[in-house]
């Protein structure tokens, strides 16, 4: 039962919950186990792709995930921005709002996946004229982003149901319906990739099919939960204060991600003017750097859920445990990864790719790539915190002043250092992220709980 504390006329109700370790692993492992899996779909893919042996196969398939980077990160904020106002609402009690907030999602999910089907070939033109690849390169690229995009609606949709299920601390729901995306991908990109012998191809339809299928059965779970309680109007969905807000919030939210894949973007643009063995490098190690931050995501999420529920609720106490707690859960984790790909790296790319060439690239870089995840640990940590409290437009201007610092590290370390100075300069830029956030979160919070 909730005991609302006593308080002052005018000031807001305060909800007080209490913040466990038990709270937050309850998030965090569920969250944690359905993350692992989207990235091992990235080494699933780079795996069947990598018994041809081709690199430029490799590299196609590699600028096409990088297209989708783009696209369907940057939408994330359908699955971020939905997380905190649903959890903002879950603090203040308020049933009604969460529904309201999924539905306003699911709209702007269905509108932009159709626009991105309609702007395929835009899209095939703007990605061959920025990162300039050979043509067997491109042909790779081009057949694998014109069939996944066909799945944009139903991915954006599964944004939408993610978002409402961790704002409401449902985890284990949402662990249930990654698995099922997840599982359904990898065992029709086997099917129609390696023994059917599509290739390229045969890994875009697999997902396409995950994707299809996870909405299905997530919808479902969905209307069942939303049948058992008092169901917004339509005044509400539409509430014009509302709308604007959400739009405000996943504005700011979109832009921050556009900003880091530019960042990635320009990284990856850099080993492909180094060589197809450079690209292909590069693009493998990316990976470890992906699974550590999924990994790491189970604690963002749940930083995420906890202090929007405290904002929600207006109870600074749980906002600032919350904080703490899901920081040192995050550095244990990013500190085991870095171990563990330091030790075992070199054979896991070993097994994904045949090329000798690349082996002994990535045995070079591979120290770069395995301690990522504890420089940028403190950026992915404060993303959590800041979108759970909606403190988007703060987060973007953060990101932007980031930007700047990797750019000017960009232009000219690489001139001295190589591919070391590019991985320098991304190490730069997740630090940085992490620091400008942190400089500003106990200003924000003051304001946030005030009164």
């Amino acid at each position: 039962m909730t005991i609302e504390m006593s308080r002052p006329p005018g000031s807001k109700i305060v909800r007080p919950f209490e913040v466990t370790n038990r709270l937050m692993l309850a998030i965090t492992i569920p969250v944690m186990l359905a993350s692992l899996t989207t990235p091992l779909l990235g080494l699933v893919d780079t795996a069947v792709i990598g018994q041809v042996g081709d690199p430029h196969l490799l590299g196609g398939l590699a600028i096409g995930a990088l297209v989708f980077d783009f696209l369907f990160s940057t939408m994330n904020f359908l699955r971020a921005g939905t997380t905190g106002l649903v959890a903002q609402a879950m603090g203040r009690h308020d049933n009604v709002e969460q529904q309201a907030v999924f539905w306003r999602a699911i709209g702007i999910a269905a509108l932009a996946g159709v626009l991105f089907i309609i702007a395929t070939p835009l899209i095939l033109q703007a990605t061959i004229s920025f990162m300039n690849p050979d043509d067997a390169v491109a042909n790779a690229m081009s057949t694998y982003v014109s069939i996944r995009l066909l799945s944009s609606p139903m991915a954006l949709g599964n944004f939408a149901i993610l978002g409402l299920l961790l704002g409401q601390g449902k985890a284990m729901q949402g662990l249930y319906l990654q698995l099922l995306l997840n599982g359904v991908n990898v065992v029709m990109t086997i099917w129609f990739g390696l023994v059917l012998g599509w290739g390229v191809a045969g890994i875009a339809w697999g997902t396409v099919l995950g994707e299809t299928v996870a909405l299905v059965v997530g919808l479902v779970m969905i209307y069942l939960q939303f049948r058992a309680v008092p169901n917004p109007t339509r005044a509400r969905i539409f509430d014009t204060h509302e709308i604007r807000r959400m739009f405000a919030v996943n504005r700011d939210i979109m832009l921050r991600s556009f900003f880091l894949l530019i960042a990635y973007a320009y990284f990856t643009r850099a080993g492909t003017g180094a060589g197809a063995v450079t690209l292909a490098t590069n693009a493998v190690l990316m990976n470890f750097l992906l699974i550590s931050g999924y990994l790491i995501d189970g604690v963002t999420t749940a930083a995420e859920q906890i202090s929007g529920r405290a904002v929600g609720a207006h109870y600074r106490p749980a906002f600032d445990r919350g904080i703490k707690l899901s920081f040192l859960w995050g550095l244990m984790l990013a500190s085991s990864m870095a171990v563990f790909f330091l030790v075992f790296g070199n054979a896991i790319v070993a097994f994904l790719i045949k090329s000798d060439e690349v082996q002994a690239m990535a045995s070079l870089y591979l120290p770069w790539a395995a301690l990522a995840p504890v420089v940028g640990l403190l950026a992915f940590h404060m993303d959590g915190v800041f979108i759970g409290a909606t403190w988007s437009r703060d987060m973007r201007n953060m990101m932007i002043l980031s930007l700047f610092g990797y750019f000017a590290a960009y232009l000219i370390l690489p001139q001295f250092w190589g591919n070391h100075g590019l991985w320098l300069a991304l190490h730069l830029f997740l630090g940085l992220r992490g620091i400008s956030l942190l400089s500003i979160l106990p200003s924000r919070a003051r304001l946030q709980f005030a009164n």
